[in-house]
Protein backbone atom coordinates (compact mmCIF):
# COMPACT_ATOMS: atom_id res chain seq x y z
CA UNK A 1 0.00 0.00 0.00
CA UNK A 2 1.05 3.75 -0.77
CA UNK A 3 1.59 5.74 2.16
CA UNK A 4 -0.09 8.93 2.81
CA UNK A 5 2.93 11.18 1.51
CA UNK A 6 3.10 9.00 -1.64
CA UNK A 7 -0.71 9.80 -2.09
CA UNK A 8 -0.38 13.20 -1.15
CA UNK A 9 0.24 14.57 -5.05
CA UNK A 10 -2.33 12.63 -7.02
CA UNK A 11 -4.82 14.68 -3.96
CA UNK A 12 -3.42 17.72 -4.43
CA UNK A 13 -3.41 17.20 -8.36
CA UNK A 14 -7.56 15.84 -8.17
CA UNK A 15 -8.42 18.97 -6.20
CA UNK A 16 -7.09 21.25 -8.68
CA UNK A 17 -8.24 19.32 -11.45
CA UNK A 18 -11.69 19.07 -9.92
CA UNK A 19 -14.22 21.89 -11.28
CA UNK A 20 -11.79 23.05 -13.62
CA UNK A 21 -12.04 23.25 -17.44
CA UNK A 22 -9.04 21.74 -19.18
CA UNK A 23 -8.97 20.83 -22.83
CA UNK A 24 -12.20 22.79 -23.42
CA UNK A 25 -13.41 19.73 -20.75
CA UNK A 26 -14.94 20.39 -17.51
CA UNK A 27 -13.70 17.96 -14.93
CA UNK A 28 -15.77 16.00 -14.37
CA UNK A 29 -18.06 16.43 -17.11
CA UNK A 30 -21.28 17.92 -17.06
CA UNK A 31 -22.68 16.42 -20.42
CA UNK A 32 -20.91 13.75 -22.97
CA UNK A 33 -18.18 15.46 -23.99
CA UNK A 34 -17.44 16.87 -28.16
CA UNK A 35 -14.63 14.30 -28.29
CA UNK A 36 -13.51 15.55 -32.10
CA UNK A 37 -9.96 15.58 -32.29
CA UNK A 38 -9.04 13.21 -29.27
CA UNK A 39 -7.50 10.32 -29.36
CA UNK A 40 -8.57 6.61 -30.45
CA UNK A 41 -8.02 4.40 -27.31
CA UNK A 42 -6.98 1.52 -30.22
CA UNK A 43 -5.98 1.81 -33.67
CA UNK A 44 -8.40 -0.39 -35.85
CA UNK A 45 -5.62 -2.84 -36.55
CA UNK A 46 -5.18 -3.43 -32.58
CA UNK A 47 -1.77 -3.17 -32.76
CA UNK A 48 -1.60 -1.34 -29.51
CA UNK A 49 -3.43 -3.78 -28.03
CA UNK A 50 -2.47 -6.71 -25.36
CA UNK A 51 -5.62 -9.33 -25.91
CA UNK A 52 -5.81 -13.14 -26.55
CA UNK A 53 -5.03 -14.00 -30.47
CA UNK A 54 -8.05 -14.51 -32.19
CA UNK A 55 -10.45 -13.17 -29.92
CA UNK A 56 -11.37 -9.58 -30.21
CA UNK A 57 -11.76 -8.00 -33.47
CA UNK A 58 -13.02 -5.05 -35.40
CA UNK A 59 -15.73 -4.58 -38.41
CA UNK A 60 -16.83 -0.70 -39.47
CA UNK A 61 -15.43 0.30 -36.27
CA UNK A 62 -16.98 -1.95 -33.76
CA UNK A 63 -15.03 -4.23 -31.41
CA UNK A 64 -16.73 -7.38 -29.98
CA UNK A 65 -14.94 -10.72 -28.69
CA UNK A 66 -15.70 -14.10 -29.09
CA UNK A 67 -14.42 -15.40 -25.46
CA UNK A 68 -14.26 -14.01 -21.96
CA UNK A 69 -11.10 -12.70 -22.63
CA UNK A 70 -10.18 -8.89 -21.89
CA UNK A 71 -8.77 -6.30 -24.50
CA UNK A 72 -6.23 -4.26 -22.89
CA UNK A 73 -4.33 -1.07 -23.77
CA UNK A 74 -0.35 -1.44 -24.15
CA UNK A 75 -0.01 2.26 -22.49
CA UNK A 76 -1.00 2.82 -19.13
CA UNK A 77 -2.73 5.87 -18.10
CA UNK A 78 -3.21 8.02 -15.00
CA UNK A 79 -5.56 10.90 -15.05
CA UNK A 80 -8.10 10.98 -18.20
CA UNK A 81 -11.86 11.39 -19.47
CA UNK A 82 -12.99 7.99 -21.45
CA UNK A 83 -15.66 8.39 -23.91
CA UNK A 84 -17.20 4.85 -25.45
CA UNK A 85 -20.01 3.38 -26.70
CA UNK A 86 -21.31 0.13 -26.18
CA UNK A 87 -24.24 -2.23 -27.01
CA UNK A 88 -25.50 -5.26 -24.99
CA UNK A 89 -27.23 -8.18 -26.17
CA UNK A 90 -30.07 -9.95 -23.73
CA UNK A 91 -27.61 -10.87 -20.68
CA UNK A 92 -24.65 -9.60 -21.04
CA UNK A 93 -22.34 -9.04 -18.42
CA UNK A 94 -19.58 -6.89 -19.33
CA UNK A 95 -17.27 -3.75 -18.22
CA UNK A 96 -14.72 -1.28 -18.51
CA UNK A 97 -11.51 -1.39 -16.37
CA UNK A 98 -9.22 1.07 -14.91
CA UNK A 99 -6.53 1.13 -13.11
CA UNK A 100 -5.14 -2.02 -13.85
CA UNK A 101 -1.49 -3.10 -12.59
CA UNK A 102 -1.96 -6.79 -13.35
CA UNK A 103 -3.06 -7.62 -16.73
CA UNK A 104 -2.66 -11.95 -15.48
CA UNK A 105 -4.44 -11.29 -12.37
CA UNK A 106 -6.62 -8.23 -13.28
CA UNK A 107 -9.77 -8.71 -11.33
CA UNK A 108 -8.00 -7.71 -7.57
CA UNK A 109 -5.98 -5.29 -9.03
CA UNK A 110 -7.88 -2.75 -11.02
CA UNK A 111 -11.67 -0.75 -10.61
CA UNK A 112 -14.14 -2.21 -13.19
CA UNK A 113 -17.08 0.31 -14.40
CA UNK A 114 -19.67 -2.13 -14.82
CA UNK A 115 -21.29 -3.61 -18.26
CA UNK A 116 -24.89 -4.99 -18.41
CA UNK A 117 -28.41 -5.90 -19.47
CA UNK A 118 -30.35 -4.74 -16.10
CA UNK A 119 -33.50 -6.19 -17.96
CA UNK A 120 -32.31 -9.81 -17.36
CA UNK A 121 -33.49 -11.41 -14.82
CA UNK A 122 -30.82 -13.10 -13.36
CA UNK A 123 -28.85 -9.06 -13.15
CA UNK A 124 -31.73 -7.58 -12.28
CA UNK A 125 -31.89 -9.72 -8.82
CA UNK A 126 -28.47 -9.38 -8.10
CA UNK A 127 -26.86 -6.70 -6.01
CA UNK A 128 -27.08 -3.20 -7.21
CA UNK A 129 -23.21 -2.83 -7.10
CA UNK A 130 -23.51 -5.54 -10.01
CA UNK A 131 -25.53 -3.35 -12.22
CA UNK A 132 -24.98 -1.54 -15.09
CA UNK A 133 -23.24 2.16 -14.35
CA UNK A 134 -22.26 0.73 -11.12
CA UNK A 135 -18.00 0.23 -10.02
CA UNK A 136 -18.29 -3.14 -9.51
CA UNK A 137 -18.80 -4.71 -6.02
CA UNK A 138 -17.87 -1.30 -4.91
CA UNK A 139 -20.76 1.57 -5.60
CA UNK A 140 -24.11 1.15 -6.96
CA UNK A 141 -25.29 3.32 -9.37
CA UNK A 142 -28.03 6.10 -8.66
CA UNK A 143 -30.54 4.91 -11.18
CA UNK A 144 -30.93 2.30 -14.22
CA UNK A 145 -29.86 5.08 -17.36
CA UNK A 146 -29.03 1.72 -19.08
CA UNK A 147 -30.86 0.79 -22.42
CA UNK A 148 -32.57 -2.21 -23.64
CA UNK A 149 -30.48 -5.03 -25.69
CA UNK A 150 -29.83 -3.84 -29.37
CA UNK A 151 -29.53 -0.19 -28.28
CA UNK A 152 -26.19 1.88 -28.25
CA UNK A 153 -25.33 3.46 -24.81
CA UNK A 154 -22.41 6.00 -24.18
CA UNK A 155 -20.39 6.19 -21.23
CA UNK A 156 -18.15 8.89 -20.03
CA UNK A 157 -15.79 7.89 -17.52
CA UNK A 158 -13.48 10.15 -15.68
CA UNK A 159 -10.62 9.55 -13.44
CA UNK A 160 -8.36 12.26 -11.50
CA UNK A 161 -6.08 11.18 -8.88
CA UNK A 162 -8.02 9.09 -6.87
CA UNK A 163 -11.58 10.01 -7.83
CA UNK A 164 -13.61 8.00 -10.79
CA UNK A 165 -16.82 9.51 -12.02
CA UNK A 166 -18.94 7.42 -14.08
CA UNK A 167 -21.72 9.39 -17.11
CA UNK A 168 -23.71 6.70 -18.26
CA UNK A 169 -26.63 8.40 -21.29
CA UNK A 170 -26.54 11.70 -19.74
CA UNK A 171 -26.87 10.51 -16.22
CA UNK A 172 -24.08 11.30 -13.45
CA UNK A 173 -24.65 7.52 -12.11
CA UNK A 174 -21.95 6.98 -10.13
CA UNK A 175 -18.15 7.96 -8.26
CA UNK A 176 -15.98 7.12 -6.09
CA UNK A 177 -13.28 8.24 -3.77
CA UNK A 178 -10.52 5.64 -3.68
CA UNK A 179 -8.59 6.37 -0.81
CA UNK A 180 -12.15 5.78 1.36
CA UNK A 181 -11.90 2.24 0.38
CA UNK A 182 -9.60 0.92 2.94
CA UNK A 183 -10.93 -2.39 3.44
CA UNK A 184 -10.92 -5.30 0.89
CA UNK A 185 -14.17 -6.66 3.22
CA UNK A 186 -16.63 -3.96 3.49
CA UNK A 187 -17.15 -0.96 1.95
CA UNK A 188 -17.62 2.45 3.13
CA UNK A 189 -21.44 2.22 3.82
CA UNK A 190 -20.88 -1.66 5.56
CA UNK A 191 -22.00 -3.28 2.60
CA UNK A 192 -20.00 -6.52 1.61
CA UNK A 193 -17.46 -6.38 -1.18
CA UNK A 194 -17.53 -9.86 -3.47
CA UNK A 195 -14.17 -12.00 -2.11
CA UNK A 196 -12.29 -12.14 -5.41
CA UNK A 197 -11.71 -8.21 -5.20
CA UNK A 198 -9.67 -9.00 -2.52
CA UNK A 199 -7.44 -5.99 -2.20
CA UNK A 200 -8.35 -2.57 -0.49
CA UNK A 201 -9.40 0.03 -3.74
CA UNK A 202 -7.20 2.92 -1.63
CA UNK A 203 -4.10 0.35 -2.05
CA UNK A 204 -4.16 0.36 -5.98
CA UNK A 205 -1.94 2.11 -8.16
CA UNK A 206 -3.28 5.55 -9.88
CA UNK A 207 -2.19 4.74 -13.09
CA UNK A 208 -2.59 1.64 -14.93
CA UNK A 209 -3.79 -0.42 -18.54
CA UNK A 210 -7.36 0.31 -19.07
CA UNK A 211 -9.13 -2.78 -20.62
CA UNK A 212 -12.58 -3.79 -21.98
CA UNK A 213 -14.03 -7.06 -20.41
CA UNK A 214 -15.06 -9.83 -23.38
CA UNK A 215 -17.52 -12.48 -24.02
CA UNK A 216 -18.83 -12.83 -19.97
CA UNK A 217 -21.67 -15.39 -19.19
CA UNK A 218 -22.46 -16.00 -22.61
CA UNK A 219 -23.62 -12.85 -24.04
CA UNK A 220 -21.80 -10.40 -26.64
CA UNK A 221 -21.21 -7.30 -26.06
CA UNK A 222 -20.41 -4.83 -28.43
CA UNK A 223 -18.09 -1.23 -28.61
CA UNK A 224 -17.56 1.44 -30.84
CA UNK A 225 -16.13 5.34 -31.04
CA UNK A 226 -13.58 4.64 -27.95
CA UNK A 227 -11.66 8.06 -27.75
CA UNK A 228 -9.39 9.42 -24.57
CA UNK A 229 -8.30 12.52 -23.69
CA UNK A 230 -5.66 12.70 -21.16
CA UNK A 231 -5.58 14.85 -18.45
CA UNK A 232 -2.92 17.19 -16.96
CA UNK A 233 -1.06 15.23 -13.99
Amino acid sequence: MKTAVCRAAPLLSAALLAGTALAGEAVPPTAHPDTTGWEDLFKPDLSNAEFKAGVWSVTDGVFTATEDQALWTKKQYENFILDLEFKNAEGTNSGVIVHCSDLANWIPNSIEIQIADDTAEKWAKSPKTWQCGAIFGHVAPTKSAVKKPGEWNRYTITCVGPKVYVMLNGEQVCEMDMTKWTSAKQNPDGSEIPPWLSKPVASLPLKGHIGFQGKHAGAPIWLRNIKIQELPR
